[in-house]
């Protein structure tokens, strides 16, 4: 195992990010379909501005959207993890659970993998009460990742950081409750 590794799935290792993920980080947030729910691909100065957010996120809070690699080559395929979310809304402030995976990653069950091992971070390890996951509503692809993982839908809103974006405004969200 990676000793760089924060915890493990069968086939998944997650980890805090790194200045040499810049490179493929960018090629994923360039690619078009990866990006079909958001406004645009994200440039790879956005992408740099992205990998320190979320370095700076796991030292405040000890968790981010993880570096998300295949333990068996160490290839890189995106990130899965937990991010704070603090934009107003009915249901934040909160714990958002989320994904991005490079598209040769798809259809291979790592969202639901990976989701599922995260949300056992969150509730054991971090001891969070719940974690909520939120998507455009024309995203079923992740919305079939949050029922595969035991979510339940909450609501939709407008959502605030989306209002210029009409497109992609519309978003569902939905939540899992820790049970210990």
């Amino acid at each position: 195992m990676n000793n760089t590794y924060l915890f493990t799935s069968k086939r998944l290792g997650f980890r805090n990010w790194t200045k040499n993920d810049l490179t493929e980080f960018a090629k994923i947030n360039a690619d078009l379909a990866v990006m079909e729910h958001f406004p645009k691909p994200l440039t790879k100065k956005e992408t740099k501005a992205f990998i320190e957010r979320l370095i700076l996120h796991y030292k405040t809070n000890g968790y981010n959207y993880f570096a998300t690699e295949l333990i068996e080559t160490g290839e890189l395929i995106g990130f899965i993890g937990l991010a704070n979310q603090n934009y107003t809304s009915k249901f934040t402030p909160a714990t958002d659970i989320g994904w991005r995976l490079k598209k040769s990653a798809w259809g291979n069950g790592y969202a639901t993998e990976g989701a599922k091992r995260c949300l056992e971070y969150a509730f054991n390890v971090l001891e969070l009460d719940q974690v909520i996951s939120i998507f455009t509503e024309k995203n079923t692809k992740s919305e079939n990742v949050m029922l595969k993982i035991g979510m339940k839908k909450v609501g939709t809103f407008k959502h605030p950081k989306l209002k210029n974006n009409p497109n992609y405004e519309n978003c569902i969200c939905y939540k899992i409750n820790n049970t210990k």
